[in-house]
């Protein structure tokens, strides 16, 4: 249920995202918006497997703990980078994403190697859009 809203508080944060994401100066590697809603269901699907596998294996811990504060952390990058326009404030955000999608990585590993090993997508896909986040923040620097 958490992945679910974390989840869909990204796509109400900002109705047009792939309008947005299209005015944007991009790099030549940025993918193309139509791929973003399916690259995220696959993940949201194994974030949320490797958190009820996580739960079913420890209960609620320090590890759910973890896995909490990176679902914030998660639903907190869209309003930022999109909703705001913040790019910088969006690329330090996602590094401290990226930190805590490590720390329940390295936590559920402790836990059930099948759940970490399912967020590891995730984490690669969170470095690939802090690269993206930290390129178009350059690109776009006083571009109004």
């Amino acid at each position: 249920m958490a992945v679910l809203v974390t989840a869909g508080i990204g796509g109400l944060a900002v109705s047009d995202a792939g309008g947005q994401y299209a005015e944007l100066a991009r790099p030549a590697w940025a993918p193309p918006s139509w791929l973003f809603g399916p690259v995220w269901t696959v993940l949201y699907v194994m974030i949320a497997i490797a958190g009820w596998l996580a739960w079913r294996r420890a209960g609620f811990g320090p590890a759910l703990l973890v896995y909490a504060a990176q679902l914030v952390l998660n639903a907190a990058w869209t309003p930022l980078f999109f909703g705001a326009g913040a790019y910088g404030w969006a690329f330090a955000e996602i590094t401290v994403l990226w930190l805590a999608v490590g720390a329940t990585v390295w936590l559920f590993a402790r836990i059930s190697r099948p759940a970490a090993w399912l967020l590891v997508p995730y984490w690669l896909w969170v470095t690939f859009a802090a690269a993206l986040n930290f390129t178009i923040w350059q690109l776009n620097k006083g571009v109004s």
